[in-house]
């Protein structure tokens, strides 16, 4: 039996604006196991970065239950969140989120070092070569394009070893043939590496291409 990555029972974040509730994600019963690779597609503001937010322990909990990697994180501390966060699962942003100022390399080494392992140089230049950068290692993120640089923040998250993957909208700055060549090296790492990827996406043509697709409306599960 594949192990379980995500299990969320009656998940509900709300938020109080003055007066009024606003249940962002409401409700929501998931599971994901390993090695899938999950698309979670609606409008904007259905609830899609919320949830994802919350399977990343980036946001809190208003209500119901969440496991991670089989621990109940609903009422985790930070101090145990921040050590989850950062050494067993792997982010990939829309925005890239490189640190300007560093390298390609260092960006991976800055991964590391911020998940408490050592800042392998070698390790580091292998994982650039696996997304075909190798030849960019010592560039800085504004020397790339848009698509070398989320491929940039692929190979940090990868670098880590983490026990899955958090894709908050990677293609959404990204052209349209660009977008086709970072997705394929999604596929291609959760194919090799049978590695869970969870991804949100408003793109229908991307979500339609991953092995299951969860589609949020009103920050309900609708399908």
């Amino acid at each position: 039996m594949n192990r379980t990555i995500v299990k969320a029972e009656k998940l509900r974040k709300v938020y109080h604006l003055f007066a009024e509730e606003i249940a962002a994600v409401d409700g929501v019963d998931l599971e994901i196991t390993a090695g899938e690779f999950v698309s979670i597609m609606g409008p904007s503001g259905s609830g899609k970065t919320t949830l994802l937010d919350m399977i990343g322990c980036l946001d809190s909990i208003s209500d119901g239950t969440l496991e991670i990697l089989g621990e109940d994180v609903s009422s985790t501390p930070e101090s145990q969140l921040v050590k989850t966060r950062r050494g067993q699962i792997g982010f990939i942003f829309q925005d890239f989120s490189l640190i300007p100022s560093l390298t390609a390399l260092e960006n991976l080494q800055l991964g590391l070092f911020l998940a408490g392992k050592q800042t392998n140089r070698q390790k580091c230049l292998e994982m650039l070569d696996k997304v075909h950068l190798s030849h960019r290692c010592n560039h800085l993120p504004k020397q790339m394009s848009g698509g070398e640089q989320q491929r940039v923040a692929i190979a940090r998250a990868l670098v880590i070893e983490p026990d899955f993957l958090l894709a908050d909208e990677p293609t959404g700055h990204l052209d349209t043939a660009t977008t086709q060549t970072v997705f394929a090296l999604l596929k291609e790492i959760n194919a090799q590496q049978n590695l869970t990827i969870i991804l949100a996406t408003h793109d229908a043509s991307i979500g339609s291409q991953t092995q299951r697709t969860i589609l949020l409306k009103d920050g309900k599960i609708a399908s």
